[in-house]
């Protein structure tokens, strides 16, 4: 059953359209210009707020659902884009006066600090960094992203016959035939080298503007500027170094051994990029599901046997018009988890075209979706929408996890063990993937003036000492550009580390999921409940675990996947 909520503000009218500035105006405007006389009018100026910037976030998501759902459609294109240049730099405007007069009031201090702490801390260190000149910056930021969306939503290849998207041609990664996985690889290798140019020219524009920022709200560097607007509070770009040298040291020599595993178990001397994904055994790849229904049908079943309450979460998002999972032309690649925020309500984008990736993705954003779901009756919009990044990703990763008892809703005994093998496996790749995006980042946004010759030397560097065993002689240019299929890079940067920092909760989660699944997932919707109302390391405290991105903590950490390797034996 989805958590009932009653809005605690009848501020904003109920058919107002919130994708228009002018429906929007006057209420931010009557907001910001609402006389306080204590602090229990500030506490309602809150609740208003909550309900208009609930409305307004809204309707951007469903802007962006939409374009990412059809980056072909013109009028789609025009609507967001349309958005992002006449109503988003007013409505940030708009959001900074409000910071601002609700950071500066003097019934601020009478606020309460365990319920409104973390907001007013937050709400300070935006008026910090608020500069009118950036709005027009971050407006053509939010055009370059779109362009990158409908530059890869592009990307097809013709292949065995038909046109199929680089997400649909995964399935052929995974074919026992070796000269099939080669041929599909370069094909898609080949497809991506053609946009090559056009991405690194459009990255270049992303980081001319990113520094600009920067320097106009006063910081040295664009990783500086970064931190503090991600409201990194809870660890600094040291602690992502140490969190690198953890990866290298105990995670890294994992998957150099998985890779010559591999290579034996194939026959060859080393692993090509298109060995990756097969089957060592030469078993056919596994089929979770035909067609999407099955996928949500199966997945539903899973998580009734996990938690019979996660299951009726999972089944609302039927309704609601909360799913679109399938994989066609002209959509964006990727998956995401979006909030309707009035509605408070999830919705759920992928490209499933059949393969286990696909159930881990299903399982994923679901673990978001039940984020959104359970902190549903928190009143403050902030606390909903501006949940730590680094633990939203927890909730995610943490039902991968705690799916293993249940993959015999797709598989037989033999290939859920394989299932489980297989996702343990993409642990020791994605790790170390990772710290590679996360310190990649770090030095381009400290190397500002660098060429597109020394990213990619520096991008080659860190290839080498994050990657594993695989023979790329030949692939050059495609190991040069592999960076520029990571969406975060371009859209969201310095936002990856999130998902190593969370991947170290998640596994603390399963391993006590392990011994007592009861305590674990109370402890786990306990946490999830809170939204953003705590701070990062107290949310991860909620659920029962540790927050420490030490070398210690990975190894302590990466313990639980060695024994589940050698639990599925491939």
């Amino acid at each position: 059953m989805v958590p009932p909520f009653s809005p605690a503000s009848d501020y904003v009218p109920s058919k107002i359209n919130a994708a228009s500035w002018d429906e929007l105006e006057p209420l931010y405007r009557g907001l910001i210009e609402r006389s306080l006389k204590c602090s229990g009018c500030l506490e309602q100026l809150l609740l208003d707020r909550s309900e208009l910037d609930a409305a307004a976030s809204e309707a951007s998501s469903d802007l962006y659902i939409a374009m990412t759902c059809h980056t072909d459609d013109a009028a789609v294109k025009k609507a967001y884009l349309d958005h992002a240049e006449q109503v988003l730099p007013k409505l940030k405007q708009a959001s900074f006066e409000l910071d601002k007069k609700i950071a500066q009031s003097p019934f601020a201090s009478d606020l309460d600090p365990a319920r409104f702490g973390v907001l007013l801390r937050d709400l300070k260190a935006r008026v910090e960094l608020f500069r009118p000149e950036n709005i027009p910056l971050e407006t053509e930021l939010t055009r370059l992203s779109q362009r990158y969306q409908e530059i890869l939503g592009s990307q097809t290849v013709n292949f065995d016959g038909r046109e199929q998207t680089v997400q649909q041609m995964g399935v052929y990664l995974e074919k026992t035939d070796r000269a099939v996985r080669e041929s599909a690889w370069r094909a898609i290798a080949q497809r991506r080298l053609q946009d090559r140019e056009a991405l690194d020219g459009l990255f270049d524009e992303m980081l001319a503007l990113r520094n600009k920022v920067a320097l106009n709200a006063g910081f040295a560097t664009f990783r500086d500027y970064a931190f503090r607007s991600r409201l990194r509070f809870d660890y600094a770009p040291e602690d992502c170094a140490k969190f690198a040298q953890g990866v290298e040291r105990t995670i890294v020599p994992a998957l150099k051994q998985l890779h010559r595993d591999r290579a034996k178990s194939l026959g060859i001397e080393k692993v090509r990029p298109w060995d990756l994904s097969v089957d060592p055994m030469g078993r056919a790849p596994l089929k979770p599901f035909a067609n999407t229904d099955e996928l949500v049908t199966r997945t539903s079943r899973l998580f009734h046997r996990m938690d019979p309450s996660l299951g009726s979460l999972f089944d609302s998002l039927r309704s609601e018009r909360s799913l679109d999972l399938e994989s066609r032309k002209g959509k964006a690649p990727g998956g995401y988890q979006a909030t309707r925020d009035r509605r408070r309500l999830p919705f759920i984008f992928m490209n499933a075209v059949g393969l286990q990736r696909d159930v881990e993705t299903m399982v994923h954003e679901a673990g978001h979706a039940f984020h959104a779901l359970l902190c549903r009756a928190e009143d403050l919009h902030a606390y909903r929408a501006e949940i730590p990044l680094e633990f939203c990703e927890v909730a995610s990763m943490s039902m991968e996890l705690t799916s293993y008892p249940y993959l015999d809703e797709f598989y037989t005994p033999d290939d859920a063990r394989r299932a489980r093998r297989t996702h343990a496996e993409g642990l020791a790749g994605i790790m170390p993937w990772i710290a590679t995006i996360d310190q990649f980042q770090h030095w381009i946004y400290t190397n500002p003036s660098h060429t597109r010759a020394e990213r990619t030397a520096a991008w080659l560097s860190l290839l080498d000492r994050f990657g594993g065993e695989v023979d790329w002689s030949g692939l050059e240019d495609a190991r040069q550009s592999l960076w520029h299929r990571q969406l975060h890079i371009f859209e969201s940067p310095f936002y990856y580390i999130e998902y190593g920092i969370a991947q170290l909760g998640a596994l603390q989660l399963y391993s006590r999921y392990k011994r007592e699944p009861a305590q674990a997932i109370a402890g786990y919707k306990h946490a999830l409940s809170l939204g953003g109302s705590q701070p990062l390391p107290a949310l991860f405290s909620a659920a029962g675990l540790r927050f420490d991105l030490s070398p210690a903590s990975i190894a302590a950490s990466w313990g639980e996947v060695e024994r589940e390797l050698q639990a599925s034996p491939a």
